[in-house]
């Protein structure tokens, strides 16, 4: 399920918004801002300092929006978008005091969640060079408070999501074998949830056989090497007649995804996507600014 069904992202992103601007004003507000004549307008432009992917454009416009309700943003690029050095993103025209106070927040929320986009791009491309099929999934391993938002910035990247939370499918781990078994869980599951996605987590060809004649919906190959990954594809093919899926997560790095994309997996999850990422850099930039009176 993509985390677009999961939450309801609009209101995820006014939520986070007035946190960071909160978090940021305090009871005092922007005291250098204040320091600016009211009557100051000014036109800036948003530009990409690199190369990356866009995400984040809805946290940017709800954070001057929250500031300037009626100020115009215009946007060039949207998420998803390939970025380009020196390139302009956006513009916005309005009072000096609002767009100064938003800045920081707006460019925060740019330039993390298109790292994200970014980063996942790479490992997309990495992985569909090798298996043009495979899909590369995030993880829960995210900023706490920010999930919806991280996860929504690896579709951006070309990734796809992975569940966003515990109650949405069962994914059974090493932890969780060492109070029931693999038979059982998958039983239990149905029971308790029938209809829902069952996954079981597997680190040996033993459990992999364990899983398909149990009747799970996928295997997760946890932190085996290509070798054994290809071995444990064809072993999940042939006892459940192919209708097993099959991921592969640990130890994938923008170096190993490719060859673990050429096992032939139907899906390859990577943490790094969100707990790694580095911010992708823009800048916002005074192209002239009119002080009433002047």
């Amino acid at each position: 399920m993509s985390v677009v069904d999961a939450v309801d992202l609009d209101a995820a992103v006014v939520d986070v918004v007035t946190r960071a601007l909160a978090e940021d004003l305090l009871a005092d507000g922007d005291l250098t801002a204040a320091l600016v004549p009211e009557a100051a307008t000014a036109h800036f432009a948003l530009r990409a300092r690199q190369a990356g992917v866009l995400a984040g454009r809805a946290c940017a416009t709800e954070t001057f929006r929250q500031l300037a309700p009626t100020m115009p943003l215009n946007w060039y690029v949207g998420d998803g978008g390939v970025l380009v050095a020196g390139q302009t993103v956006m513009d916005v025209t309005g009072p000096l005091r609002a767009i100064l106070t938003a800045e920081r927040t707006a460019l925060n929320f740019l330039g993390r969640l298109s790292g994200i986009a970014t980063l996942t791009a790479k490992y997309v491309a990495a992985a569909h060079s090798r298996n043009p099929a495979v899909q590369v999934l995030d993880t829960r391993k995210t900023t706490p408070g920010l999930r919806a938002l991280e996860k929504e910035a690896v579709q951006a990247g070309g990734g796809v999501n992975h569940r966003a939370s515990l109650s949405e499918a069962v994914l059974v781990k090493d932890n969780h074998l060492a109070g029931v078994t693999i038979t059982e869980a998958v039983a239990r599951a149905r029971a308790l949830w029938p209809g829902r996605f069952v996954q079981i987590e597997c680190d040996t060809r033993d459990q992999v056989v364990e899983a398909a004649r149990a009747g799970a919906d996928a295997v997760l190959l946890d932190n085996m090497d290509v070798e054994t990954v290809a071995d444990a594809i064809r072993i999940a093919r042939v006892e459940t007649d192919g209708a097993m899926l099959t991921e592969v997560s640990g130890n994938v790095t923008l170096e190993t995804i490719g060859d673990f994309a050429a096992a032939g997996p139907d899906r390859i999850s990577v943490g790094a996507l969100t707990h790694s990422a580095t911010a992708v850099d823009l800048g916002l930039d005074l192209v002239w600014r009119h002080i009433k009176g002047e």
